[in-house]
């Protein structure tokens, strides 16, 4: 057994699967509980179908479990005092990557670092809804989650400007597996894009496997199967008709705070539009990038 399998299987038996599990506890049937870790605000989730952590900066959903599986989603166990959140699904927005004109703006947009606001929850006996909204200058950006026996995520953009913008956006979702080496991704067969750590095109047969680190953007959206036979289950991404999915593992390149044994536990699949599948929008046009995902 691999070293991240081996700390997965330690922390199955501990009944814990996750880092942010141990801030969960039954709530006296009261679904949503804001708490506070590490210096952010979190909303918690507890639903007979499901648990969830969001975090307000950047309307982050940090933690998703439905009942019966493990969580679906990693995130860094040690999160930086001032900054983004490494893990869960961080929103990239209104551009992905570094701004192409202004080198000191942050890296993949601001949205991932402001507050954003809970405008709306519900509960009903398959799950949860929530809304979180983003007002910036001429934009305004909402977050729409529904999550129960499976994880649905929607990222709208409302353009207010009197003038057509470009928009690059991300759902930038980190999935929780048992060892990165261990696992393939099904369903890209065929799909044409950019190897960026190559700097060249690619074309991807048959099953996509990373060996040492991996960053392409296919020009592709659908649907993706990440087949980790260490933990015996199969999770389903489906990106719908996004223009593009991103796959990205630093291999052995250091990332943060996040230590080498850590970061085995997880790949990046990623509903996206950008580069040349950046959007130009219109004033009062609307933008939608949509994301799902549950266990085979």
């Amino acid at each position: 057994m691999s070293l991240a399998a081996s700390r997965g299987s330690e922390r199955a038996a501990s009944g814990l699967d996750s880092p942010l599990e141990a801030l969960l506890r039954p709530s006296a049937g009261q679904p949503f509980r804001w708490s506070e870790h590490q210096g952010r605000e979190l909303l918690l989730v507890e639903h007979p179908r499901c648990q969830a952590v969001f975090s307000r900066q950047g309307g982050q959903l940090l933690h998703f479990r439905p009942r019966g599986e493990r969580s679906l989603l990693w995130c860094a166990s040690r999160w930086p005092r001032i900054g983004s959140i490494r893990g869960g699904v961080p929103v990239c927005w209104p551009w992905f990557g570094r701004h192409p004109m202004e080198s000191g703006w942050p890296h993949h947009g601001w949205a991932r670092l402001s507050d954003w606001r809970l405008v709306d929850k519900q509960s009903c006996a398959s799950g949860v809804r929530l809304c979180w909204r983003l007002d910036l200058h001429d934009w305004l950006v909402e977050l729409e989650a529904e999550l129960g026996d499976e994880m649905r995520l929607q990222l709208r953009t409302r353009h207010g400007d009197s003038e057509p913008c470009v928009l690059s956006h991300a759902l930038h979702a980190y999935w929780r597996i048992s060892d990165v080496a261990r696992v393939g991704l099904l369903g890209m067969d065929g799909a044409e894009g950019t190897d960026l750590l190559a700097g060249a095109p690619c074309q991807q047969d048959g099953e996509l496997r990373i060996l040492d680190g991996c960053h392409k953007v296919f020009r592709r959206g659908g649907r993706v199967i990440i087949q980790d036979p260490d933990w015996g289950r199969r999770i389903r991404v489906d990106g719908g008709d996004n223009p593009n999915t991103v796959v990205w593992h630093p291999g052995t390149r250091p990332i943060g705070d996040v230590s080498w044994a850590e970061g085995l536990g997880f790949v990046a699949v990623e509903a996206a539009a950008l580069g040349g599948d950046s959007l130009t929008l219109a004033p009062g046009e609307d933008a939608c990038l949509r994301l799902r995902a549950s266990v085979e």
